[in-house]
């Protein structure tokens, strides 16, 4: 095709440089980057694509792929893999465009002008930024070539990679990207923060343990019981309300056997045949009048690490004067051996910048600590993936979130998980819908500054 340039990048990991020397060798109309090599075209794709680019207006186009998977004898077969629309809120430096980036030239060039940081690792990261800010970047929902998945792993995991120690030089290097990017569109949040008055409010307890479960027979016992082993320190008192929403496998017998051994501190709350979901078990939680101060996460399938996590939690509060607390967590199996990458204590969070690279990654960390004050004004969306990553962001709009960096709780990894083994539609469904909370928050924010 004429009036086309292709480059093929060694990683979607590279260097400013990298990117440089693209933009001073890109002398065609349209440029293509490409993350992969061998790049097989479906017959017209690449005119196509550039149709695409001039009707739309888009300053870069990508599309649906197939993934093709090679036989020992030679023969072949391919499984569709589509992708997702881009928003202002799809910020994640591992947003999946596929292999095929499509650039109009001078959208690019321009776009390389404004980089004045030399990156080592987040040179594409911050050209995709750039780019974003002056043109559109358009998803053709058109399978129009054949990439070959090197990836094979299973979805749980490569959750973890982007918290994974190994990767820390490149998530630093992601953050400071993004954060550019957030002052270049009015989005960044300077480190001021609202105060939290620590004795509004009568609460006969100081904090709850929020347990909510559905279809969890194997895991709700030992989870219960780690949430009462707690020891908390007078004057403080605490509760554990535990939210069924209609289990069918012997989950309520097994809360039922526990409520009957007399626990006067636990709380059991069935829910009705409305939706609830994750996010409404937590609302009907902590709108209970003997939800505490805090109301303290602990899900169906893990466990506290020891008794003291309530009462770290506690002091948390207290200490850092915040409205939410992220603890630190240890992924392990089933039966408690550790998995890697081992302990996730999301380090990259820091107190002044922590609530803007939120935006960039997919998850804030465990367990989480809520001051039921400020949560009874914002409540949690009703949906069941997503619902602890909205909150997380909407609360550090106005609060400090406070962290605790030693391990306080097991995450328990199993093929139960709801993120376990996820397929290609269930992943771009949940992405889909963690972009879209990206891209509410991230209007709220700029309207806030605007103000």
């Amino acid at each position: 095709m004429e009036n086309v340039k292709f480059f093929t990048l060694p990683s979607r990991v590279c260097s400013t440089a990298e990117i440089r020397r693209i933009a001073a060798q890109a002398d065609t109309k349209y440029t293509v980057l490409m993350l992969k090599p061998n790049i097989e075209w479906v017959l017209f794709a690449q005119e196509r694509m550039a149709a695409l680019l001039e009707d739309s207006g888009a300053a870069m186009v990508y599309s649906d792929h197939f993934n093709k998977k090679v036989h020992e004898d030679g023969s072949w077969d391919a499984t569709q893999a589509p992708v997702i629309d881009y928003q202002m809120g799809a910020l994640r430096d591992d947003f999946e465009f596929g292999s095929v980036l499509f650039f109009r030239t001078s959208a690019l060039q321009e776009a390389v002008a404004r980089m004045d940081v030399d990156y080592e690792f987040a040179g594409l990261y911050d050209l995709r930024l750039k780019v974003s800010q002056k043109g559109a970047l358009e998803h053709i929902n058109e399978f129009l070539y054949y990439d070959v998945e090197l990836d094979t792993r299973k979805s749980g995991e490569k959750i973890f990679d982007y918290v994974d120690p190994k990767n820390r030089g490149v998530q630093i290097e992601m953050e400071k990207a993004v954060t550019q990017h957030l002052k270049d569109i009015n989005g960044y949040l300077a480190p001021k923060f609202k105060d939290v008055d620590m004795k509004s409010g009568g609460f006969e307890y100081e904090a709850s343990v929020i347990i909510p479960c559905k279809n969890r027979v194997r895991t709700i016992g030992t989870a219960i019981k780690s949430a009462l082993s707690q020891v908390v320190r007078a004057p403080y008192k605490f509760n554990v309300i535990v939210v069924d929403d209609n289990s069918t496998d012997g989950t309520v017998d097994v809360i039922k056997s526990i409520v009957a051994e007399g626990h006067d501190n636990l709380i059991y709350i069935a829910q009705d045949k409305t939706w609830h979901a994750i996010g409404g078990n937590w609302n009907v939680a902590f709108h209970h009048p003997k939800c505490g101060r805090f109301a303290i996460q602990l899900d169906s399938d893990d466990m506290y690490k020891d008794e003291t996590t309530v009462q770290r939690f506690i002091d948390a509060f207290h200490e850092q004067n915040c409205a939410m607390v992220v603890g630190t967590y240890c992924l392990t199996d089933f039966d408690g051996n550790i998995l890697p990458p081992g302990v996730i204590d999301h380090k990259e969070w820091t107190p002044d910048n922590g609530r803007n690279n939120a935006l960039r990654i997919n998850g804030l960390g465990a367990p989480r600590g809520f001051y039921t004050p400020m949560l009874r004004e914002i409540n949690f969306p009703t949906t069941k993936y997503g619902e602890d990553y909205a909150v997380g962001l909407r609360v550090s709009r106005e609060y400090q979130i406070g962290r605790i960096y030693d391990v306080v709780y097991n995450c328990r990894r199993w093929d139960d998980n709801s993120d376990a083994n996820c397929d290609l539609e269930a992943m771009n469904r949940n992405n889909l819908y963690k972009d879209r909370i990206r891209t509410w928050e991230l209007k709220a924010r700029i309207a806030m500054n605007q103000k």
